[in-house]
């Protein structure tokens, strides 16, 4: 059994009511809520170790810089969904060809500090592809190995007061990145999906 059938067989095979809430994970209204919907990318190259694609954005950029992040954004009103978003986006900022990607599905929404309700969009992409990250938002592209990204021995719970409440974000390191907030909580929805090893 090849890598995206073993996940689109964990996925699939999650009855969600039983593991432990997931930050997003609940129904509320985008309009009330004055959320906006947004998609990211989680491409896992399938090699046989595989590796989880991420980025670093410049530092220069308005909102999250500096940070690791998968590639994604906002959705669009001319997208038909947060699979096309997150295929739109990664072509933008990495120069990923939606043709190289191998779509699995969509996992938990994950609800952030700064008013986004995310999407999570898991794909398998083949290994060592030449990518062109559009230089004003992206600094770097790396892969980081999807089982030490999943392992919750390499995370770590910190909390830091955001405008005026403690707030806890997931922590962890692979090599010099530091990935935290948003994409590393969103790591860890995946690892409560699909466990360690994909």
């Amino acid at each position: 059994m090849n890598l995206a059938e073993r996940l689109r067989l964990k996925l699939a095979g999650q009855n969600h009511e039983t593991l432990p809430p997931m930050p997003g994970d609940t129904g509320y209204n985008l309009a009330e809520d004055g959320l906006v919907p947004a998609a990211v990318l989680v491409a896992i190259t399938d090699r046989p170790e595989p590796g989880l694609l991420l980025t670093l954005r410049t530092a220069h950029l308005r909102k999250h810089a500096g940070q690791v992040a998968f590639p994604g954004g906002r959705i669009d009103p001319g997208d038909s969904g947060p699979i096309a978003a997150a295929l739109r986006e990664a072509e933008e900022e990495i120069g990923l060809p939606p043709s190289k990607v191998d779509i699995i599905g969509t996992t938990d929404r994950y609800r952030t500090v700064t008013g986004f309700v995310v999407t999570p969009v898991i794909a398998i992409v083949p290994p060592d592809l030449v990518l062109s990250p559009h230089a004003e938002e992206v600094a770097a592209v790396f892969e980081a190995r999807l089982s030490h990204v999943l392992d919750p021995a390499n995370r770590v719970l910190r909390e830091q007061v955001y405008q005026g409440s403690a707030r806890s974000y997931y922590e962890i390191y692979w090599e010099e990145f530091r990935i935290w907030g948003a994409t590393a909580a969103m790591i860890v929805n995946l690892a409560a999906r699909i466990g360690t090893a994909a």
